[in-house]
């Protein structure tokens, strides 16, 4: 049966891709790196439509140019029934501070609060299927997000099935509910597996149109 992947394309996105070069990447062969001799039978990709801001009115076109490339390798498939809910929240300012008293509340500022919708329990509930099925002897699971922990927990435990879990966040440590759930972890993946595992600049889908790294990137 092989492994199934499962990936938080938020959480890496803004753990390993957003602030560098790589965003460009090509799933299956960063698979296909930290996963030496598996037989991997799917990846699984969870994500949600980006939102466009003023400063920055492309972002969801890069992401639509960016799953299209996906699309080309035959073993990713794409989960983006998410979404993002965007709305003005007053949240103490940071570092904290204080009009004249301290031992009061600190002042508040209003921001934008951008939350992403429903993609964490998308790929926990394909993980739960996948494992009750018995689609796959393994399972690795690319996150950080401590919302996986009793899913994860249940694979390895209940269902007796080697699990892993891989940390995308650079600057972060692998949390630690995460660690103690799986069958085994790594800690974070490195720039120069990220800068390796790039897709070719130009690309042409399945229809025969062409597919380009946005120039942003």
């Amino acid at each position: 049966m092989g492994t199934i992947v499962y990936i938080d394309g938020f959480n890496l996105y803004y753990g390993a891709l957003k602030y560098g070069p790589h965003r460009w990447l090509d799933l299956a062969a960063l698979c296909a790196t930290l996963l030496p001799g598996r037989t991997i039978k799917t990846i699984r990709y969870f994500t949600a439509t980006v939102v466009d801001y003023p400063h920055d009115p492309y972002a969801s076109i890069r992401q639509e140019v960016y799953l299209r490339a996906l699309g080309t390798l035959p073993n990713v498939v794409i989960h983006r029934e998410g979404w993002f809910s965007k709305h003005a929240k007053m949240l103490p300012q940071y570092p904290l501070a204080y009009r004249n008293n301290p031992t009061k509340p600190p002042i508040s500022v209003q921001v934008w609060r951008l939350e992403e919708k429903r993609t964490d329990v998308d790929l926990a509930t394909h993980l739960l299927v996948d494992c009750f099925s018995g689609d796959f002897d393994e399972a690795v699971v690319i996150s950080n997000d401590s919302d996986l922990t009793l899913p994860i927990e249940m694979v390895r435990n209940k269902f007796k099935k080697r699990i892993g879990v891989i940390n995308p966040q650079a600057k972060s440590k692998m949390n630690n509910n995460l660690r103690n759930a799986a069958s085994y972890h790594y800690q974070k993946i490195s720039r120069v597996v990220l800068g390796n595992c790039q897709l070719p600049t130009n690309l042409t889908d399945n229809a025969g149109l062409a597919i380009s790294k946005p120039a942003a990137w």
